[in-house]
């Protein structure tokens, strides 16, 4: 689904507060990615907790995949640029996510679950990325829907591509929505030299991760392929202007609206208490989970 449409026009963009590396490191059965946003993080980009980025040639990199293991309290957005991966649950859900799908599961009062390769060579490519949900809906039903790519939407502009994850682009509502912390989720595609803008409320908490070339901002700053820039809470900014580099850029902006509760988290448990952590680790033990 792709709409060419009119660029949106910021009056009081945000800039860039800080430009963030991420950590390289392995999970699952050994997966190796860059962990960009890192528990330190969670409080000024609520409400979002983590964010990898895996990508990798070598099979050796991502072939043992992420076998069984818990979620309570959040859910997780996972984004494959390149691959096949194979989702199970405990509440009985299956499906496999290709290149350009969405998997967006709710783990609520929790499930376990497994991602498997179903790739023995190649390039496995894409984005995970953690969004809490508010202490109302932590021990909701969890549940689970594959997007294919097929099925997101898209903006067309002059020199730009967009796939609307989540949220609403140049008036494209995108693939998912969510009232709580209605979260902006894009991946941008910008031919070189091309400026895009994006709205942003001003209270919503924000960045993007370059993966692909490069992007400057008005200030001057540039953000090189491999970083997260973190935006500035202007106040009364409408939104965010950048502009591809050289050689083009392709970027995911991020945005979500900050939930202001307590964050308490035990790997993959996560609540608003201690209290309710210990009851997830319980509830988990006696096999209580989906």
């Amino acid at each position: 689904m792709t709409a060419a449409l009119h660029a949106t026009t910021i009056a009081t963009p945000r800039q860039v507060e800080r430009l963030i590396q991420g950590v390289a490191t392995s999970d699952g059965a050994g997966v190796k990615l860059t962990r960009v946003l890192t528990r330190d993080l969670q409080r000024r980009l609520d409400p979002f907790l983590m964010l990898d980025a895996f990508g990798s040639d070598s099979a050796d990199d991502y072939i043992a995949g992420f076998p069984d293991h818990p979620h309570r309290g959040f859910e997780t957005v996972t984004y494959m640029l390149e691959g096949r991966m194979r989702h199970r649950d405990s509440a009985g859900n299956e499906g496999l996510l290709g290149t350009g799908g969405v998997q967006w599961m709710t783990a609520g009062r929790g499930l376990v679950h497994s991602e498997l390769p179903e790739q023995q060579e190649g390039r496995m490519e894409g984005f995970q990325l953690w969004l809490n949900l508010p202490g109302r809906d932590k021990m909701r039903d969890p549940w689970y829907r594959d997007i294919p790519s097929g099925e997101i939407p898209e903006v067309e502009l002059p020199g730009a591509r967009v796939r609307v994850i989540a949220g609403e682009s140049h008036g494209v509502v995108g693939a998912m929505q969510r009232e709580a912390t209605q979260p902006l989720y894009l991946d941008v595609h910008l031919e070189p030299g091309t400026r895009f803008e994006q709205a942003i409320p001003a209270a919503h908490n924000a960045f993007l991760y370059v993966y692909r070339g490069g992007l400057r901002f008005d200030t001057g700053c540039l953000v090189p392929s491999g970083r997260m820039a973190l935006l500035a809470n202007t106040p009364g900014s409408d939104g965010v202007r950048f502009t591809a580099a050289e050689e083009g850029t392709q970027a995911i902006l991020v945005a979500g609206r900050p939930l202001n509760e307590p964050i308490a988290q035990y790997g993959p448990f996560v609540m608003n208490t201690e209290g309710e952590l210990l009851q997830a680790v319980r509830d988990f033990q006696a096999g209580k989970f989906a």
